[in-house]
């Protein structure tokens, strides 16, 4: 018979360098743009392995959730106004969510040039909802 043991359970992850650090920082708000889940998968994933990431990724997350409150809302209100001004406001409505996808696209970028260059970006609209 051969003693067959099972392997080692592996160690946590390797810590990340500071170039991957600042990769993974900045990616967590660049992928902002498609929505939270970019940077939620960074939070979960890279936030043992660098700090830098950890702090970006739940500010991108952060921001993200205020987004998504803030489509949530914009929603119920042009449903409200649109019911109330019998359909004239819903051809204000999409000028509305254009500008708020603009908003979040821009900040995103923002984010995303700052953590590149190793800098904490803090958006200004933003929910501390994950501490």
């Amino acid at each position: 018979m051969t003693d067959s043991t099972p392997p080692p359970a592996s160690a946590s992850a390797a810590p990340l360098s500071e170039a991957e650090d600042r990769q993974w920082a900045s990616f967590a708000h660049l992928g902002g743009i498609l929505g939270p889940l970019p940077a939620l998968i960074i939070y979960l994933v890279f936030k043992d392995r660098g700090s830098f990431t950890r702090v970006e990724a739940k500010e991108a997350l952060n921001f993200q959730i205020a987004a998504i409150i803030g489509w949530v809302v914009l929603t119920i209100v042009s449903s409200i106004l649109t019911a109330i001004t019998f359909g004239i406001f819903g051809f204000l409505a999409p000028l509305l969510y254009l500008a708020l996808w603009a908003v979040i696209v821009i900040f995103s970028i923002q984010g995303f040039m700052k953590a590149k260059e190793g800098v904490n970006y803090r958006y200004p609209v933003s929910l501390r909802l994950i501490k």
